[in-house]
This record gives structure tokens, C-alpha cells and sequence, in this order.
């Protein structure tokens, strides 16, 4: 089965001034595309071959692991996010997230340090356990809740390709503007 990089559900400027239209290009358009072809590239003649990426992330090991995660990871990250907004959960996600951090304030803060503070590159993800609690876990490189038996539910790229042509070394800044991005109806749904 050939992997394709989906289509973002939105214009490459759309994310601007929060994210630029030139961090697109070369987030999405060149590291997005790097992971499709290379696993395209990987799974050839392997037991992988015909697999989802969910398999291959449940699976794999080494490098076909690391680019399925990666795809499965980019494109979780990219369709969870629109143009700025100033809207909070709602629904059902949250009255989760108040039960589970005790407000909107406090989970908001929670996130934003385990991003700031995961060490090297990687993802923090805001995820679902099995008895229906929310948690935020961090993940290095290409980590993937998945894996652990965890739904994720939101995350956040903090792999410096995410950020450094608008924010150079300046994490806060591009976890701050990350925030204006959510889409909270996808949250919802995928909560």
C-alpha cells in the first residue's frame, strides 16, 4: 500500500501570523513529505507492505517505525489545527478537561510545560486512558501514544522543524501561538 501525504485542511498561510506560510512549506511540504517517501521507500517486500500506519506503529521497529510514526504523527498535528481563533474546549472535552486537571487555566499551563521542557526533539500529547481520564505524556522523537495503549487526542510538534524559522530557539513563543491554533471541534471528536 503506497502512503500519501494528505492535504492540509487549509491554505499554506492560513496559520499565519502564528505560523508562517514559509513554515509550512517546509514543515509540511518538505519533512510531512520526507517521512511518506522514505517509508514508501522502506516497506517494500517487508511484512509492512500492505499495512496501515497504525500497524506499522504497533509493530515496527527502527526506521519504519520512526517514518510511519512520523506521517501518522504530522498528519494528527497539521488537520488538529486552523486559523487563530480565541475559542476554549467545549463539550465534552471540556468538562474532561476540568475533571481531569481541575480547569482550562491549569491544563493549559500543565501542556505548555511538558512542551517546554521535553528534553531534544519530540511531541506532547494530551491523550485519553482507558478508563476515560485525560493525561499529557511526552514523547521523544517519534513517539506515539498508540504505542501504549493510550487515544490520543491532541498534540504538539516540538521537534524544532515546527518552529525554528518563526521562533529560532524561542520554544514559549511557538507553544503560546500554538494555542491560538487549536481546533477544539476536531479535539471533540476525536475525544
Amino acid at each position: 500500500m503506497k502512503i500519501e501525504l494528505p492535504a492540509l485542511p487549509y491554505e499554506m498561510n492560513a496559520l499565519a501570523p502564528n505560523i508562517s506560510a514559509k513554515t509550512l512549506e517546509f514543515h509540511y511540504g518538505k519533512h510531512h513529505q520526507a517521512y511518506v517517501t522514505n517509508l514508501n521507500n522502506l516497506i517494500p517486500g517487508t511484512k509492512f507492505e500492505n499495512a496501515s500506519l497504525e500497524t506499522m506503529i504497533m509493530e515496527a521497529e527502527g526506521p519504519i517505525f520512526n517514518n510511519a510514526a512520523q506521517v501518522w504523527n504530522h498528519t494528527f498535528y497539521f488537520s488538529g489545527l486552523q486559523q487563530a481563533n480565541t475559542s476554549e474546549p467545549h463539550k465534552q472535552i471540556a468538562a474532561a478537561i476540568k475533571s481531569s486537571f481541575g480547569s482550562y487555566a491549569e491544563f493549559k499551563d500543565a501542556f505548555i510545560k511538558a512542551a517546554t521542557t521535553l528534553f531534544g526533539s519530540g511531541w506532547v500529547w494530551l491523550v485519553k486512558t482507558a478508563a476515560g481520564n485525560l493525561k499529557i505524556i511526552q514523547e521523544n522523537n517519534a513517539g506515539n501514544p498508540l504505542r501504549i495503549g493510550l487515544k490520543p487526542i491532541l498534540t504538539c510538534d516540538v521537534w524544532e522543524h515546527a518552529y525554528y524559522l518563526d521562533y529560532q530557539n524561542r520554544r514559549p513563543d511557538y507553544l503560546n501561538a500554538f494555542w491560538n491554533l487549536i481546533d477544539w471541534d476536531v479535539v471533540e471528536k476525536r475525544f
